[in-house]
């Protein structure tokens, strides 16, 4: 099979599993209590830029970034501050190059490759900042239970799986009976959400 043939498949097939949402705008009654983006905030996580990651579709090299990020961080953190405000990304920003990776199985099944998106490292930063600001409201509020390990840190899927074994076998010991049930959800992580410009 040729190289523009692979790619048809591997594009249509992709095509496929994406669907075209738009994406949420900023609530009125939210809006109230966003917090501010700071040039600190900006800064901080501009320094933390992994500078060996490629550069995005609109060619900004991280290691540019990371090295100008006293220069860059006060227009960057107006420019997230708006975007928040008003739940619009700069255009740029939400383009992406993809690129299909493979995961397992025959190659020739375009099934078992995944979506690879390499977008842009501004837009990874706000980001970032978003979801520290989410990540603490979450855990000031105590949204997520104790008994979730999927999200909060410190947690993982080795600390549930003990969690769930130190409760089994305290099942056990008791002399109760217990019914597990065991869902696959992996499928439902390759439907990707393409957000319409």
């Amino acid at each position: 099979m040729e190289d523009t043939e692979k790619a048809e498949l591997l594009n249509a097939f992709f095509a496929s599993v994406c669907t075209a949402k738009a994406g949420p705008q900023a609530s009125q009654s939210l809006e109230a209590d966003l917090p501010l983006v700071e040039g600190d905030q900006v800064r901080d996580h501009l320094s933390k830029v992994d500078t060996h990651k490629s550069m995005g579709p609109n060619g900004m090299y991280p290691r540019v970034l990371r090295e100008l990020a006293d220069v860059i961080a006060e227009p960057l953190s107006i420019t997230f501050e708006r975007s928040w405000r008003t739940g619009e990304v700069p255009e740029n920003w939400r383009k992406a190059n993809v690129t299909p990776g493979f995961k397992k199985g025959k190659k020739e099944d375009t099934g078992n490759y995944r979506l690879v998106n390499l977008t842009s490292v501004p837009g990874k930063v706000m980001k970032q900042l978003i979801l520290d600001v989410i990540s603490k409201q979450v855990e000031e509020k105590k949204v997520i239970r104790s008994s979730q390990h999927g999200f909060p840190k410190g947690k993982s899927c080795s600390t549930k799986i003990i969690a769930f074994y130190d409760g089994v076998t305290g099942w056990v010991d008791e002399g109760r009976a217990g019914d597990i049930v065991y869902l696959d959800f992996s499928k439902a992580f390759d439907i990707v959400s393409i957000t319409s410009s």
